[in-house]
C-alpha cells in the first residue's frame, strides 16, 4: 500500500470514528425549562402540562426544532417565588435549558420574571394575570401569553356597564393579582358608569378565605351588584356560603376566569347561574382550529381540555416558532424572533407586541349555568384580546424599557 493510500484510509477510518459523534451532537436536544405549581394549584397546572406534552410531541414528530428533537425539563415552584428561584436557577445553571416557561400565580411569575432579566434568558410567562410582568415591571427577556388583568377587566366591565347596578363591592384575594384586577375593573368601569360607585372590598389571604365573614360583610354593605376575584377553593367556599346566606340573590355578579372547566369543575352542579365570567367553553367552539386541538387532546388522555391545555400547548408552540424564526437558541436573537411573532392558536392567530411582549390572545365571555351537572358557559362570545390591550402610545407610558 502506497503512503498515499496509507493516508486516505486512516482519513477514512477518522470519518467513520466522527461521524457518529457529529451525528449525536446535531441530534442533542434543545432543553427548555418548565416551571410551574403543580403540587399548588393542580387543578390548572396538570392541564397545561399535558397541553405542552402535546405540543411536544407534535413538534417532535415533524423533525423537531432546528433540526434538533425539543426536551422539556419540568419542576415544581410549589406556588412560592423562593421556591420558584432555586428551581429556575437549576434549570439554568445545572440543566443547561435554552428558555424558562410557565409559572402561574402572579407573584411568582414577577419572580422569575426577575431572575430572567438577570440572567438573560427568555421567560414566557404562560399564565400569571398581572400586568406588571408586561408593563411596570417588564423586561427585555420576559414575554407574556394570556390576557392580563387589564384586558379581562376590560371585558367584563364593558358587560358589566349595561347592568342597572350602581352599588359595587369587590372580592379579591390580597395579592398582585387581586389588587391588580380590582383597580382595573374600577377604573374601567367608571369610564363607561360614572355614576357607579364601590360600597365595599373584601380583601381575603389567598387561599385562606372566611367564606362566612366576607360574605356578611359585604351583604351589610347592600350592593347591587359584585365583582368577584376569587379562584381555586376560595371561590369555591365563597360561592357556597354566599349561596347560603343569599348573598347573591337578586345581585349580578361579574366574575374572573370563573367560567373556565378547571374553577368550575369542584363545584359541579352547584355552579351559580347566570355569572358574567370569562371562561372557556371548550365543547362548544366549533371553529377548525379548536376542533383539531380538541381531537388531539382527547384522542391523547382521553379528557376534555381546559384552560390549562390550551395555555400549555400555545406556550411550547411559541417557544418553536421563535426558535425557528430565530434560527438560533441564542437569547438575544430569540427576543428579536419573539417580537412580532405571529402564530396560529386553538383560539386563533396571536401576535407577541413589540411594545410591551404581550401577546394578542384572547378569551371567552358568557354567563355561567348548569349542563349535564356540571358547569359551562351559555351566551358566550370570543373576546380579541387584540381590540382591549392599550395604545402602543398609552403602554409606553406604562413600561419602563
Amino acid at each position: 500500500m502506497t503512503y498515499r493510500q496509507k493516508l486516505l484510509a486512516v482519513s477514512a477510518a477518522l470519518l467513520l470514528l466522527l461521524a457518529p459523534q457529529t451525528a449525536s451532537q446535531a441530534a442533542e436536544p434543545i432543553k427548555i425549562g418548565d416551571l410551574n405549581s403543580y403540587t399548588r394549584l393542580p387543578a390548572f397546572s396538570l392541564p397545561y402540562k399535558k397541553g405542552w406534552q402535546l405540543a411536544l410531541d407534535e413538534l417532535n414528530a415533524a423533525g423537531g426544532v432546528l433540526g434538533r428533537p425539543l426536551e422539556v425539563i419540568s419542576r415544581d415552584d410549589g406556588g412560592k417565588p423562593g421556591d420558584a428561584i432555586t428551581a429556575a436557577n437549576e434549570l439554568v445553571s445545572r440543566e443547561g435549558v435554552a428558555v424558562l416557561m410557565g409559572t402561574l400565580l402572579s407573584h411568582v411569575g414577577l419572580a422569575v420574571s426577575d431572575f430572567a432579566k438577570q440572567k438573560q434568558i427568555v421567560f414566557l410567562a404562560a399564565e400569571p394575570l398581572t400586568d406588571a410582568i408586561a408593563w411596570e415591571k417588564g423586561n427585555r427577556y420576559t414575554f407574556r401569553l394570556r390576557p392580563g388583568t387589564y384586558v379581562q377587566a376590560a371585558m367584563l366591565a364593558e358587560e358589566a356597564a349595561k347592568l342597572p347596578a350602581k352599588r359595587w363591592a369587590t372580592i379579591a384575594p390580597n395579592y398582585e393579582y387581586g389588587q391588580s384586577a380590582v383597580s382595573a375593573f374600577k377604573t374601567l368601569l367608571k369610564q363607561k358608569r360614572p355614576d357607579v360607585e364601590f360600597v365595599a372590598e373584601q380583601w381575603p389571604a389567598l387561599f385562606k378565605i372566611d367564606a362566612g365573614s366576607t360574605a356578611q360583610a359585604i351583604a351589610r354593605a347592600e350592593p347591587d351588584a359584585i365583582f368577584n376575584v376569587t379562584f381555586g377553593g376560595d371561590l369555591v367556599q365563597l360561592v357556597r356560603e354566599g349561596s347560603l346566606r343569599g348573598l347573591f340573590h337578586g345581585r349580578d355578579v361579574v366574575s374572573v376566569l370563573t367560567g373556565e372547566p378547571e374553577w368550575m369543575a369542584p363545584l359541579k352542579g352547584e355552579v351559580p347561574e347566570g355569572w358574567i365570567v370569562t371562561g372557556y367553553p371548550w365543547d362548544a367552539i366549533k371553529d377548525p382550529a379548536h376542533q383539531r386541538f380538541l381531537a388531539a387532546y382527547q384522542a391523547k388522555f382521553d379528557e376534555p381540555p381546559r384552560m390549562g391545555s390550551v395555555v400549555g400547548y400555545v406556550t411550547l408552540k411559541t417557544i418553536a416558532a421563535a426558535m425557528d424564526k430565530a434560527g438560533s437558541t441564542d437569547s438575544e436573537a430569540l427576543v428579536l424572533a419573539l417580537r412580532g411573532l405571529k402564530i396560529d392558536t386553538p383560539f386563533g392567530p396571536i401576535v407577541y407586541r413589540t411594545v410591551d411582549q404581550q401577546s394578542t390572545m384572547g378569551t371567552f365571555v358568557g354567563r355561567t349555568t348548569v349542563k349535564g351537572g356540571v358547569g359551562a358557559l351559555r351566551d358566550w362570545t370570543f373576546r380579541d384580546g387584540a381590540l382591549y390591550l392599550p395604545t402602543a402610545a398609552e403602554t409606553k407610558k406604562l413600561r419602563p424599557e
